[in-house]
């Protein structure tokens, strides 16, 4: 079994529509370290040695969280750029991360199609996420695919969040029962509750 490690931050999580339900099916799935940063960290006066030493336990690291301005919440950033230091992540002795896997699960208010270069964003869902792709590698750690919901603020009316939350319950026991294959899901753009990548599954 890998030791996953699951990241969440939604600054307004109460009235979170997707995220929520993510959260609390995460949190409810034995084997798995489910951190919830904002109600760890509501100053954001992180641990950075508790966070380190979590992240020394873990094989695959997950950062749930919502898209804000193409971006994580403030938290994360915060989060990385204390954690993350160096000698310990990267530079000279920096490679306490190695072999790791990092991974997103994350959702966007805008369409699909809008993710385009004919749509209003101009650029693929990618794109956007280039620094932590690039955090990671700098971190030696594999970046995959991230798990994506589009459209998250037009889908808590209809039967979509239902089957993203159990994609995502689906997703994080693959990676915990080492079910989930990470070569596919290396060369894919963004994976979905019906596209996981999963050994024996579909």
């Amino acid at each position: 079994m890998s030791r996953l490690l699951v990241y969440y931050a939604h600054p307004r999580h109460r009235s979170s529509q997707v995220n929520r339900p993510m959260a609390e099916a995460a949190q409810a799935l034995r084997g798995i370290e489910f951190v919830d940063l904002y109600r760890l960290y509501p100053r954001q006066d992180i641990d950075v040695a508790a966070e380190q030493a979590r992240l020394l336990t873990a094989d695959v690291i997950v950062f749930q969280f919502p898209l804000f301005w193409y971006s994580t919440p403030s938290l994360i950033k915060e989060w990385i750029d204390l954690v993350l230091e160096h000698g310990f992540a990267y530079g000279h002795d920096g490679d306490r991360l190695t072999g790791k896997t990092m991974m997103l699960a994350l959702t966007a208010a805008g369409p699909e199609e809008a993710y385009t270069p004919n749509g209003y964003q101009h650029y693929p869902l990618r794109t956007f996420l280039t620094p932590l792709e690039q955090t990671a590698r700098l971190c030696h750690m594999r970046f995959v695919a991230p798990y994506v919901l589009h459209s998250a603020l037009k889908a808590q009316d209809t039967d979509v969040v239902t089957a993203h939350v159990a994609g995502y319950e689906e997703l994080l026991c693959a990676i915990r029962d080492d079910a989930y294959d990470f070569d596919d899901a290396a060369e894919m753009p963004i994976v979905t509750f019906d596209t996981l990548p999963i050994r024996g599954g579909n």
